[in-house]
């Protein structure tokens, strides 16, 4: 997935499923909060799905979330935090 933060740093995050589609859509836009709940939920499924099917999680999409969170945190001293812009997905 590729996003665009508030700051206009663009990062692609990778997800281990295509969960990230049903969570989010090209060109979605989401408060810096909102997203990173929203990519919690997804790599927590993501990494569910990895679980069940090879017996462990995954550890790149609980990489991917520390990365989302770290950025966020990094970000949040901002006023305003502003919006994250979902740009599209990679295949």
């Amino acid at each position: 997935m590729d996003v665009e933060w508030p700051d206009g740093t663009r990062e692609w995050l990778y997800s281990p499923s295509t969960i990230v589609e049903e969570v989010f859509s090209p060109g979605g836009v989401h408060p810096l909060g909102e997203f990173v709940e929203l990519t919690r939920q997804a790599m927590t499924e993501a990494s569910d799905r990895v679980r069940a099917r090879y017996g462990f999680p995954c550890t790149r999409a609980a990489a991917t979330l520390a990365a989302v969170e770290a950025t966020a945190t990094r970000l949040s001293g901002r006023a305003g935090e502003g919006d994250v812009r979902v740009a599209g997905f990679r295949r």
